[in-house]
């Protein structure tokens, strides 16, 4: 029996792979450094073993996957190579995989993680779904009739694949390091349309997918008369978002969800186009969006004394203002106070006056010193630069965090894409 290993398995999308690979009965194992990382936990339950690098984990019978993080230099890649066995890059390999299923991939520049994880909830509770999540969560089944994935733009590896749909929430500027501008953003995504087999769900109150074309129908969902799918009379309630969904100007059901803000409401009109689309009754969508846990990282909460401590990965500036948005329609009567970490020098710099903007949304803001990318050079900015942009702000280190409990009542939100949890660890840990 092949063995399938892994070069970089905790990566988010690799041990996500490996996970379904592991549930389908293949045989499974997988090399990464020692550090510790969230994605390795699922990992460690499932007993998929983890080895750390060397040239002597790779063997005859393997069938090698390797991170796209990875090169022909990486010593378990060369020596793959000297013995003539299989190596698939991550993209190429699920490219592969996916076309025994129908295959949804799930595409655009914020909210794929949240919208992959509702679709797999939803869909799955229907038919026997298989998904890949970019927190890290896999699952598969082996009879599965749907394979739902998160399709990364960044370095376009979602040109790798040729899904039988593909949701798009969105097109923004983000990943300077590697797109020139917006237009090369909508370029990638542009060609992305063109590679889908069935039908594209887009959101048609995004300015830029409003152009896409594509050889399949193109199913538009938003808040905005002309959409296919229309959210209306949008309502908070204790219990999350209620909301009517129009099919064409016709009344299709109303629906709750736990999540706050315009953009979870746009994550479900997609998964409700996309099961509309395969036939999923209303009623079934309206009982299993309301149950949705969430995903990791996405607003993930924690009740300590009178604080709310929230866990985010938002790290653009149009994340950090739809988490903030979360936060104060969710907790109205509470302060909400930012902690921010950059993620890499290149964003920082690109939209620095943007993250300022949006920052400015929270009540109090601190900021984290830059997590950079092992990709890049420091140059001459730093995090002061961005607090000169934040009237009131405050830098603070994993030494002092200790101040963040004189706010008492408020909704604390640790934001970015780095190691910003280090900074809420080190907070719960003055707590205790």
């Amino acid at each position: 029996m092949t063995k399938y290993h892994f070069i970089g398995i905790k990566g988010s999308g690799m041990s996500a792979l490996a996970q379904i690979l592991h549930d389908m009965k293949k045989n499974v194992q997988g090399s990464d450094v020692a550090k510790q990382f969230f994605t390795q936990r699922p990992l460690e339950q499932k007993g998929i073993s983890l080895l750390e690098f060397n040239r002597d984990n790779i063997e005859e019978d393997q069938h090698v996957i390797v991170s796209a993080a990875y090169g022909e230099d990486h010593e378990e890649v060369a020596r793959a190579k000297e013995i003539g066995i299989p190596v698939d890059q991550y993209p190429h390999f699920l490219g592969d995989f996916i076309q025994q299923f129908t295959s949804v991939a799930v595409t655009g520049c914020h909210g794929k993680t949240s919208t992959t994880g509702l679709l797999s909830h939803v869909l799955g509770s229907a038919f026997p779904t298989s998904y890949l999540i970019g927190d890290g969560t896999g699952k598969g089944e082996e009879d599965s009739k749907y394979f739902v994935f998160e399709a990364c733009e960044y370095r376009r590896h979602f040109l790798n694949y040729k899904p039988d749909y593909c949701i798009m929430t969105n097109i923004d500027f983000d990943h300077p390091d590697y797109f020139k501008d917006v237009d090369d953003v909508f370029e990638a995504f542009s060609e992305m349309a063109m590679q889908v087999k069935k039908a594209i769900v887009a959101c048609g109150d995004d300015q830029y997918l409003q152009g896409i074309y594509a050889n399949v129908p193109v199913v538009f969902y938003g808040f905005s008369e002309q959409n296919d799918f229309q959210a209306r009379s949008v309502e908070v309630t204790d219990k999350g978002t209620k909301f009517d969904v129009y099919v064409r100007n016709n009344l299709y059901g109303t629906f709750t969800i736990p999540g706050y803000g315009n953009h979870n409401v746009l994550n479900a009109l997609a998964v409700i186009a996309l099961c509309h689309y395969e036939n999923v009754p209303a009623e079934v969508l309206e009982e299993h969006l309301k149950t949705f846990q969430g995903v990791k990282r996405r607003f993930t909460e924690k009740k300590v004394g009178s604080q709310i401590l929230i866990d985010d990965y938002a790290h653009h500036p149009t994340e950090i203002a739809a988490t903030v948005d979360s936060a104060k329609k969710k907790y109205q009567d509470h302060e909400v106070v930012a902690i921010f970490q950059p993620h890499t020098f290149t964003r920082t710099k690109t939209f620095l006056n943007e993250f300022a903007e949006a920052l400015k949304l929270a009540d109090h803001v601190y900021l984290c010193d830059i997590f950079g990318s092992a990709r890049e050079q420091a140059g001459s900015l730093t995090i002061q630069d961005l607090q000169e942009l934040i009237p009131q702000s405050q830098l603070i280190t994993e030494e002092d965090v200790e101040r963040l409990k004189e706010h008492e009542n408020s909704t604390l939100l640790f934001m970015g894409a780095g190691d910003i949890q280090k900074f809420q660890k080190a907070f719960e840990n003055t707590l205790n």
